[in-house]
């Protein structure tokens, strides 16, 4: 963040050349300078640059309120905050003035008539465009007042008359003057409480109570909603659907590349997952999205494939700590922790009861088996499904350390396979080699090459 300007009155403002610019025309000048010079105006969002963002350029530039349609999360939120970055870094605001507005055009009676009184002199103060976005979730228990404003009994009591314009409380629209205002889960909004919104989106204006005022409001509406055919919660209504001049549908990641950076970018991990075992989480949140015992309309949300990556780190750092070992890496035995976990966050189908546990583990394996295909392509395991003569066995575990795994491997005669394996992987340290070659014992195993038996923690391949 850059110091704010110094200018501190309307007439020094003027003497710098400054120009009002209403707020569309600010975020579109914003949008199309960023484009322009080849920059991203909207970092950290992946998987849409090629379907959401550039319909939400094109609304933006047009000047319209949007409504992101989508299932839980898709990113809609993130994707509203995002659009703080395309407002100027500062804007002048009348000092004290309680809607914000800029000292060029005052909008209420009581800043028209200080802007009157005081002239040139009247003071200015600079607001950052992070507190130009308000956000407010849609609750069964919000009232007209939260959003658009109510008399003000304090003020009253303290001797204005109840006519007075000056009496009100403003809601959040127009607090969120020369702004944006966004509105999570706008279906939840009870249908008069959407009522009270319709002047706002067409108009632009607002109508309290009994009072007789215009304001001329400067805001730019955005809200998310889940798709009508799941949410049974309550509906957006016609008349203000139909004042979103732009309606866009949200998805997850289309690519794997882009379900895996948005795990990186959110999760918050507290040990080392290494990249074969990230793409297995990656993908088997893609499967749970494709599986017809999953219920669709519901969703299953990235934070599943974020809250995984915790639980699969957490599980390391568990075993490193208990254990002494000196890091923490994460190994295809720690996915199983993490399905234990995250069972709760999925919907399945009615018809399922019963069969949770089979269903999950199966698309588990078969997104080990992809990774394995794709990653040990071309290197030859023989020697270690040899080396496995039924006498041997390989034992591994949620307790068992990557050193003790890693000792417990049968020596193999001729060219050492191992090293080839943890080459392919770049694997140096003794937690991402035994990473590595676990996932290898695991590929054989669903290749039907060589046998595993689980109990109680424990896993033994031979």
């Amino acid at each position: 963040m850059s110091e704010a300007p110094t200018i501190s009155t309307v007439g020094e403002l003027r003497a710098s050349g400054h120009v009002h610019k209403h707020l569309h025309d600010e975020i579109c000048d914003n949008l199309l300078a960023s484009l322009a010079a080849g920059e991203n105006p909207w970092p950290g969002m992946h998987g849409f640059s090629r379907t959401v963002l550039p319909q939400l350029e094109r609304a933006l530039i047009a000047g319209h309120d949007v409504v992101l349609l989508g299932e839980r999360g898709q990113g809609k939120t993130r994707l509203l905050r995002s659009m703080v970055g395309l407002l100027d870094e500062w804007t002048p605001v009348i000092a004290g003035a309680e809607l914000g507005e800029h000292p060029y055009d005052p909008i209420t009676p009581e800043s028209r008539r200080r802007a009157a009184e005081l002239g040139d002199q009247l003071p200015i103060t600079w607001r950052h465009r992070s507190e130009r976005y308000s956000e407010k979730l849609a609750t069964p228990d919000t009232s007209v007042a939260d959003l658009v404003g109510d008399v003000d009994p304090m003020k009253v009591a303290e001797g204005r008359q109840l006519g007075d314009p000056e009496t009100i409380h403003y809601g959040l629209i127009p607090r969120s003057h020369r702004g944006i205002v966004a509105i999570n889960e706008l279906p939840d909004l009870a249908e008069r409480i959407q009522v009270s919104m319709l002047n706002v989106m067409e108009e632009r204006d607002i109508q309290i109570r009994g009072y007789v005022l215009r304001l001329p409001l400067d805001v730019l509406v955005v809200a998310s909603a889940n798709p009508e055919d799941y949410t049974n919660r309550g509906r957006i209504i016609t008349p203000l659907k139909d004042r979103f001049g732009a309606e866009i549908r949200t998805h997850y990641p289309i690519e794997l590349d882009d379900e895996v950076a948005v795990i990186l970018q959110e999760a918050r991990l507290v040990a080392e997952i290494p990249d074969p075992i990230m793409e297995i989480l990656a993908r088997y949140t893609r499967a749970l999205r494709s599986s017809d015992a999953i219920n669709q309309r519901s969703g299953v949300s990235a934070r599943f494939a974020i809250a995984g990556a915790e639980t699969v780190a957490a599980a390391a750092l568990h075993r490193a700590t208990s254990r002494g070992e000196p890091e923490a890496v994460a190994r295809v035995v720690d996915l199983e922790s993490a399905v234990d976990v995250l069972t709760g966050k999925l919907e399945f189908e009615s018809g399922e009861e019963g069969r949770e546990s089979e269903i999950l583990g199966h698309l588990l394996r078969t997104a080990t088996a992809e990774t394995v295909r794709l990653h040990f392509r071309g290197i030859d395991l023989g020697p270690l499904v040899g080396a496995l003569d039924g006498h041997l066995t390989v034992t591994t575990g949620e307790q068992v350390t990557a050193r003790e795994f890693l000792s417990g491997l049968p020596s193999l005669d001729g060219a050492d396979v191992y090293d080839v394996i943890c080459e392919r992987f770049g694997a140096s340290s003794d937690g991402e080699r035994a990473s590595a070659i676990e996932l290898a014992l695991e590929g054989l195993y669903l290749a039907r090459r060589i046998s595993k038996e689980s109990d109680e923690g424990q896993t033994i391949y031979g």
